[in-house]
């Protein structure tokens, strides 16, 4: 889930993050103190839920939930506002919710369990964290492997994109060792394993296997890498040069 705040306060914007806490992953989410620096931020990334106040200088809340669904139609706006008066625009717009401040953690859970436009089941429901160590997640738990290698096999995959990778490529990454029969073998297992945990989670088709080459399918989950790759903010700041760690062939250009 991808969250913007907006809000003139910045303890305003604090109050609201810590409310988020366990929520939403603080990396995606993204703070603005001027609606202007919030529209071009939208307008090149993408966002599930924009959180606005209301009473702002230089554009309203109001007024900038017009400007961001001319971008993303499908934007799940919560007006955030001292103020009860606004709610009857508030509505007008097609809001997905409507906070009075100071808002508490319940009204925050409750507005982002109820979205107007719901969030796509499948790709939240999976995210690869990459920096730092590697963790495929479901639903904020580790997805646990029978073998090791298999969970290597998926972060290879991961790291790539999206890219394919030939069996010869993958074995050399996997064992550091002459592509033979017994490799092949190996291999065929650690890639069952690796369908049969993806398979228990209702992802089996994530990893993609055609003649001789294997590949994720990015439009099924989330990650950190991905983020960073399309240049987003957060990401790029949450990177501190840690990527796959527990992998010596792991490098992020």
């Amino acid at each position: 889930m991808k969250v913007i705040i907006v809000d003139d306060e910045k303890h305003a914007i604090n109050t609201l993050k810590r409310n988020l806490n366990g929520l939403v992953e603080d990396e995606n989410i993204t703070t603005f103190d001027r609606s202007i620096n919030a529209i071009d931020y939208v307008k090149e990334n993408d966002v599930d839920v924009a959180f606005l106040d209301i009473d702002m200088p230089e554009i309203n809340g109001i007024n900038l939930a017009k400007e961001i669904k001319k971008y993303k139609p499908k934007v799940n706006v919560i007006f955030c506002t001292g103020y009860s008066e606004y709610m009857q625009q508030a509505i007008s717009l097609h809001a997905s919710g409507y906070l009075l401040k100071p808002s508490d953690k319940e009204k925050v859970k409750e507005a982002l369990d109820n979205l107007l436009y719901p969030l796509d089941p499948i790709k939240n429901h999976f995210y690869a964290r990459t920096f730092g160590s590697f963790d495929f997640y479901v639903d904020g738990v580790p997805l646990r492997f029978a073998r090791s290698k298999s969970k290597e096999f998926l972060a290879y995959l991961v790291s790539l994109q999206g890219a394919t990778a030939n069996r010869k490529e993958i074995s050399a990454i996997l064992f550091e060792d002459e592509y033979n029969l017994k490799t092949q073998n190996y291999l065929s297992k650690i890639y069952k394993d690796l369908i049969e945990a993806l398979e228990s989670v209702g992802a089996k088709n994530l990893v993609r296997k055609g003649y001789n080459t294997y590949w994720v399918d990015i439009s099924m989950f989330s990650s950190d890498l991905f983020d960073y790759t399309k240049g987003d903010p957060q990401a790029i700041n949450a990177y501190n040069g840690e990527f796959m760690t527990q992998y010596d062939w792991a490098y992020l250009d």
